[in-house]
């Protein structure tokens, strides 16, 4: 039987391409496999490593290998494609994969257990039924102001705009249905929201790290829970490297000695970053306010000279590397001294 050292493993809906090499990176055997043959061929041949770019359906199946003694290495898809030959195709990415998870530097990611991507369902299932209520209440704005019907932005104007456009006799009855229609799933997926959230509170009470996590002012169940269930501290070497796994960094294009960074590079996982964006947003909105706690003297300093968006992307890159230093270590939050107990100790010294 041959051994293989490293098999290359290039997933589809049906049909698999596999590319495997020896020890010394020579190709041994390139083969496309339909689904109902893959465990098959991998029983038949001893544990090897096998690499897979983490994309759908990589975790079942990484699971499914490690079963029979293989080692899987998921790999991001953004660190394949320099490996990429210049056509592509299934035979090409699949080698493409196998020589990635060769390199030394290369990082991978860990396989999740299925309780943990049942976990991580839920938050994804919540965020996807915000977004659907967020699109049908900007629908139902934008054909009530063909009816000449204004609406503020927000959940919270929903009732007064459907009492209004009920109210107004000059809209047509059909109008009114269909708003009125608009109105019923924008409620129905409130109260499927509402479900939901009592069940992540609940996950949130039961895990330890989102409950340490939530100290973080900025940081509440959602961002919590989903730091501790996505994100794996030890894969990287420091928050820095978080931070920039999420696009917190700006991006950079030095060169000849110069030092060249642009704008934030916006990799890695969107909704995490955005998630921290948002909660950086919020401490911002409540450190404006007189006498706020959260006016910490860096942050005071930050928005005196820069815009609220740019410091939301600041704040945020520092509460990335607070959670990689708060999961690592399990040590709690130390909330900084706020710019008036600054301000305080200097009179008093």
């Amino acid at each position: 039987m041959t051994q293989f050292s490293r098999i290359g493993l290039d997933t589809s809906k049906a049909l698999f391409t596999l590319h495997c090499v020896d020890a010394a990176g020579k190709p041994l055997l390139r083969v496309n496999l339909r689904r109902s043959q893959l465990l098959g061929f991998f029983k038949r041949h001893a544990p090897t490593v096998v690499a897979m770019e983490a994309c759908g359906g990589s975790h079942h199946w990484a699971r499914k290998l490690m079963a029979l003694g293989h080692e899987v290495r998921l790999i991001p898809p953004q660190y394949v494609k320099p490996y990429l030959k210049r056509g592509k195709n299934d035979r090409n990415d699949a080698e493409a994969i196998c020589e990635a998870a060769g390199r030394p530097g290369m990082r991978f990611v860990p396989v999740k257990s299925e309780e943990q991507q049942a976990e991580a369902m839920v938050l994804k299932v919540r965020a996807t039924l915000v977004e659907q209520r967020t699109q049908l209440i900007n629908a139902m704005r934008g054909h009530a102001a063909e009816f000449g019907v204004i609406s503020g932005r927000g959940t919270g104007k929903v009732t007064a705009l459907l009492a209004a456009i009920a109210a107004d006799t000059a809209i047509p009855p059909a109008a009114q249905e269909m708003l009125a229609l608009l109105g019923e799933q924008i409620a129905h997926l409130d109260c499927r929201i509402k479900a939901l959230e009592v069940k992540l509170d609940a996950m949130h009470k039961a895990n330890a790290t989102s409950q340490l996590l939530a100290t973080v002012p900025g940081i509440g169940p959602i961002i919590g829970l989903s730091f501790a269930i996505d994100v794996d501290p030890a894969a990287f070497t420091s928050g820095r490297h978080l931070a920039a796994w999420l696009g917190l960094t700006p991006r950079e294009h030095s060169t000849a000695g110069r030092q060249r960074m642009g704008g934030i590079s916006r990799a890695g996982n969107e909704r995490l970053r955005a998630l921290l964006v948002n909660g950086a947003t919020s401490v911002i909105r409540a450190a404006e306010r007189a006498g706020s706690k959260l006016a910490t003297e860096w942050l005071v300093k930050l928005l005196a000279r820069r815009p609220r968006k740019v410091a939301a992307v600041a704040l945020a890159n520092k509460m990335a590397r607070m959670i990689w230093a708060m999961m690592t270590t399990g040590e709690a939050y130390r909330r900084p001294v706020t710019l008036a107990a600054a301000r305080l100790a200097a009179v008093v010294s």
